[in-house]
């Protein structure tokens, strides 16, 4: 589904609006002994409502409005956004009330999640106009409503899940494995590394390929031959690593010297902002800009 489809949807208003029905008027009828009554009654919810109340039980909830799109199902093809209010606890974060959801309200609610501890970064989702794991979010830091939807500049395949092929492609093409010039001669031998270079790559070894980045990088959007900060990041760890020795480091810092690679980046810090694991992505694809250079110049 394309992004403008998807901003179609933003727009459509509230779908499922928390309108008495027919049996709940006719009971507010005969309970109530005067018309000045029932519209005070009906203030009373209203008013309960935006307060995150239930009008029955007086139990505190959280009101979630989540993005929907199913294009295996007629009626349900065109985006929109479904409201749900969930039982609200301390430490309730975006993941627990979107499973909550599911499991009471909708169980064809679709959200990717694992390891729910912000380790995996298979739920990263778009939360109250930013990128965030839902795993990680607290509920209680948020304004609601808690608006949820899947993530920018990807394909959406149902709900809050996108196609995730592309980043994964772009994530390979930088050969994110370790590679080394050389072993040591025993091969019970440590190849060892200093903490200095360990202290220097630290940071970047974080990356959990959750994608929040690429997907607040408007270059990323615009390019699709664009490695991506993730990518970028991922070619910098290995790229700085004093293990993989100095012929190793030339060839990955050939694949990121290209027009599509680390100089189709603006910085903008956009990918810095949102990463979960406070990676500093633009600090890192600048230096790896700054390596290219500095392999290119000759002095002789």
């Amino acid at each position: 589904m394309s992004q403008q489809e998807r901003e179609v949807g933003r727009s459509e208003g509230q779908m499922n609006a928390e309108e008495p029905t027919e049996d709940t008027q006719a009971e507010e009828f005969r309970a109530e002994r005067s018309p000045q009554e029932r519209r005070l009654a009906r203030k009373r919810r209203v008013r309960e409502r935006e307060t995150g109340r239930e009008p029955e039980t007086g139990k505190e909830t959280v009101h979630l409005k989540v993005f929907r799109y199913d294009p295996d199902v007629p009626e349900k093809s065109k985006p929109r956004f479904d409201h749900f209010h969930v039982p609200f606890e301390r430490g309730l974060t975006v993941l627990d009330a979107l499973i909550f959801a599911r499991d009471h309200f909708d169980s064809s609610l679709t959200v990717r999640h694992s390891c729910r501890q912000a380790i995996c970064g298979s739920d990263a989702v778009f939360i109250n106009g930013r990128q965030r794991l839902a795993c990680k979010t607290q509920v209680a830091d948020l304004d609601e409503p808690v608006q949820v939807e899947p993530l920018p500049h990807q394909d959406v395949v149902k709900d809050l899940v996108v196609d995730m092929e592309h980043f994964y492609d772009q994530m390979h093409a930088v050969e994110p494995y370790f590679q080394t010039d050389s072993l040591p001669d025993d091969e019970l031998e440590e190849q060892r590394q200093s903490r200095e270079n360990r202290e220097e790559i630290k940071t970047s070894t974080r990356c959990i390929w959750c994608a929040a980045c690429v997907s607040s990088c408007n270059i990323y959007a615009e390019d699709e031959r664009y490695l991506g900060p993730a990518a970028i990041n991922k070619a910098y760890r290995f790229a700085m690593d004093e293990r993989e020795g100095e012929g190793m480091k030339e060839h990955r810092l050939n694949l990121m010297d290209q027009a599509h690679g680390v100089w189709r980046c603006q910085t903008q810090f956009s990918c810095t902002e949102v990463c979960p694991k406070d990676i500093p992505l633009t600090e890192h694809i600048q230096e790896l800009k700054r390596e290219a250079v500095k392999q290119n110049l000759k002095f002789w």
